[in-house]
């Protein structure tokens, strides 16, 4: 009796220590992120566009995070324009998005969450009152008045409607600019954000040859972050054609991103790759240097997305420009690919991105907008479909599959 007591304890105990992972990944930073525990979230990335503010089936978008073992939710709050007149605009979303990012890190205390500051400001920020406190930040005597959306776009004109009647690219040179990003990089952080994406950088900083401005406004987030985020630090970050914003030799972003830079192959319909040197893809440039949190490096890591961005006028046919995949953008042409095509397409991407470059990683796609799709869906959800998430494409599981592997 007492050997089948023992046998019993022995293969219980090696039970319990296979059930364990063998390496318990370091997801700890406070003030700054050393570059392990960066490379552990980038790895762990997933875009959740909305995820704040109600977009889809919170509870259902909650137990999908968990299940795939989701460490930084890219995109998880964000105004396009609209910043007063949308449905909610900016105050609205802000009371919603702070009560769900409590839950979500009730959940998962060590979860990222990403806000984003976009390429574009809009007449409705005319309708948005100025706090007193971000006047006294950038120590400026304080006024009671709303924001001034002429004094944030660039007064040359350029980038002027790009976005639409009204809607413009900011300059961040403009001190009206300056209060404006500030304004929302604490909004974003007092609401338990740790991230914020700041869009197409290059787009803004056309009177900012030496990146002086940016550095300052950077900076200035990250002063306040210091003394008030969740962990005393933020992750920031944008789209950098170039490689990267770098000054004096100091990089501007704690990590870089872009779209992956899906290739068409015109004889294999609706098939499509990854290749270096396509078009401007960020694959072996992603520049180097000194990181704001101190270490130093010769690439800085980045991540890759299914970006979206439109469709052609001729959706699902090939040879429609270089930015286009079969007539779709990205997200859209991935979600129109079969259930089996999309799952082969990810291990597909995820190893060729880690192959041919150590320092990228694939942010998997988890919610985001699609335009121009063949069915009429305007929205790809990762999620199992389910009665909660009725269209979800159901990529959960290989996600989970290639990150456990």
């Amino acid at each position: 009796m007492g050997s089948v007591r023992s046998l019993t304890r022995t293969l219980l105990g090696w039970s319990l220590l296979f059930s364990l992972p063998v390496l318990a990944r370091n997801y700890r930073f406070d003030g700054r992120m050393s570059e392990e525990v960066l490379r552990n979230y980038l790895s762990r990335s997933m875009t959740t566009m909305y995820l704040l503010t109600g977009h889809g089936d919170f509870d259902d978008n909650l137990r999908m995070l968990t299940n795939c073992g989701v460490k930084f939710a890219g995109r998880a709050v964000y105004q396009w324009g609209r910043e007063e007149g949308g449905a909610p605009a900016i105050p609205r979303k802000l009371e919603l998005a702070k009560a769900n990012a409590a839950k979500l890190h009730g959940a998962d205390p060590e979860l990222i969450l990403q806000a984003c500051i976009f390429e574009i400001v809009s007449r409705d920020v005319n309708d948005l009152a100025v706090p007193a406190w971000a006047f006294e930040e950038l120590d400026r005597p304080i006024e009671t008045r709303n924001f001034r959306y002429e004094e944030m776009i660039y007064s040359s004109g350029r980038g002027s409607n790009q976005w639409g009647q009204g809607s413009s690219v900011p300059d961040v040179s403009r001190s009206e600019t300056k209060l404006w990003f500030y304004f929302l990089a604490r909004s974003y952080i007092d609401i338990g954000c740790e991230a914020i994406h700041y869009g197409q950088a290059e787009l803004m900083n056309g009177n900012d040859p030496k990146l002086d401005h940016w550095a300052d406004m950077l900076s200035q987030a990250r002063g306040y972050a210091a003394k008030h985020a969740r962990r005393h630090f933020i992750l920031c970050d944008a789209h950098v054609p170039h490689g990267g914003l770098v000054r004096d030799g100091k990089l501007l972003l704690d990590f870089h991103s872009f779209p992956l830079r899906i290739e068409e192959i015109p004889d294999q319909p609706k098939e499509a790759q990854l290749r270096v040197g396509y078009s401007d893809a960020i694959y072996g440039r992603s520049r180097g240097g000194l990181t704001p949190s101190g270490w130093r490096c010769e690439h800085l890591p980045y991540l890759v997305e299914f970006d979206n961005y439109g469709r052609s006028r001729r959706p699902g046919e090939t040879g429609q420009g270089r930015f286009w995949i079969w007539g779709w953008d990205e997200i859209t042409w991935f979600s129109q690919q079969p259930e089996t095509a999309r799952n082969n397409w990810l291990r597909y991407a995820w190893k060729w991105v880690r192959e041919h470059d150590p320092d990228g990683y694939l942010q998997m796609p988890g919610m985001r907008v699609i335009s121009g799709a063949a069915d009429g869906k305007r929205w790809y959800y990762v999620n199992q479909p389910s009665a909660a998430t009725p269209n979800g494409y159901g990529q959960e599981q290989t996600i989970r599959a290639i990150w456990s592997g």
